[in-house]
């Protein structure tokens, strides 16, 4: 019974399963256990199993690994198609004081913010496997990328702006909004001056 519970959760989730969906779903841990011994699981990173032939989402591990990320900069921008460039590391904003694991995986690149502007702008989304992720909407994206215009790529930073200021689904009033909010509403006016 246990079991079929798990594979529920696997089917469900496209190939795997956390240990924090197993407790929340008031399945023992043993269980996933003896699953993993047996071989039906393997796996993937702590607290995160699949199934042998499975894909990892990147995604979803790196987003398991701890409740406040958020996916940011250019990886945003790749989400929202505003850059064509697959993400080889990711971007994930996190509140100053974390401590956790992501500081140590070297497929991540942290950017650190206050909690008070921790969820401006946090939507969710589908990452391309299929698996709910927290991401910053565009317009927090495009805020943030001219903040730290210096830890962007030239060519991608100029590109995304471009594409931004094309966009049929640009809202300008929530732009405006998050860089007053983020202190940066100068240079997000002359940039769009520019472009607009």
């Amino acid at each position: 019974m246990n079991y079929d519970k798990i594979l529920k959760i696997v089917e469900k989730n496209n190939g795997y399963i956390t240990t924090q969906e197993v407790v929340n779903n008031e399945i023992e841990r043993r269980f996933l256990t003896n699953m993993i011994n047996d071989g039906r699981l393997i796996r993937i990173a702590k607290g995160y199993y699949g199934l042998p032939n499975y894909i990892a989402d990147e995604y979803y591990k790196i987003a398991s690994k701890s409740k406040n990320a958020r996916f940011s900069m250019t990886t945003a921008l790749y989400l929202h198609n505003l850059s064509e460039r697959n993400p080889l590391v990711y971007n994930v904003t996190l509140p100053f004081g974390y401590s956790g694991v992501l500081q140590k995986d070297k497929n991540v690149i942290i950017n650190f913010v206050n909690r008070n502007i921790l969820d401006l702008g946090v939507i969710e989304m589908t990452s391309p496997f299929g698996m709910k992720i927290k991401v910053y909407d565009i317009e927090r994206t495009i805020c943030d990328i001219i903040k730290n215009k210096n830890k962007v790529d030239g060519e991608i930073f100029s590109k995304a702006l471009k594409a931004y200021a094309r966009s049929k689904n640009k809202n300008l009033s929530k732009l405006a909004k998050y860089a007053k909010i983020m202190k940066i509403e100068k240079k997000v006016s002359e940039y769009m001056e520019v472009l607009l």
